[in-house]
């Protein structure tokens, strides 16, 4: 198994983890769970909403599951250049946060709308260990 490889894998981990808390365990304060957004816990017990609020979180828990099996293909199945441009395909989609989501949850905190407070930072250091993890595995892999 090559450091590609095990790249994805060590991804596709942690979005595992992210889907089962966003099927099990929505209002998780952790990972991709939506508690840390105080408002969903007052949307969510309004019943005119409550279907769709269920209906967006499972669909981000759904779109998750297609970059998990697609990893899985990619690891399993693919060559060396499907696994390198994969990873480059990461990178540049997983920085995507910074464009539209980063900013939105960092008003929210600084509005007090999200508890723990502080918490874009903490997201926003995930996002960028796993953009440096992904660099590196890159770096690493076409030396």
């Amino acid at each position: 198994m090559n450091i590609l490889q095990i790249g994805i894998l060590v991804f596709v981990f942690i979005e595992v983890l992210n889907v089962m808390v966003l099927y099990f365990n929505p209002t998780f304060k952790y990972g991709n769970g939506v508690g840390v957004f105080n408002v969903y816990h007052e949307v969510i017990k309004d019943k005119k909403y409550q279907d769709f609020i269920n209906y967006m979180v499972f669909w981000v828990a759904g779109a998750k599951l297609i970059f998990i099996m697609i990893g899985l293909v990619v690891v399993f199945g693919g060559n060396y250049s499907t696994q390198l441009f994969t990873v480059i395909a990461l990178i540049l989609s997983i920085l995507s946060f910074y464009y539209k989501l980063f900013p939105l949850i960092k008003k929210m905190d600084d509005s007090g709308n999200i508890t723990p407070k502080g918490y874009y930072k903490t997201l926003g250091l995930m996002i960028n260990s796993m953009i440096i993890g992904f660099i590196t595995i890159f770096v690493i892999s076409i030396i």
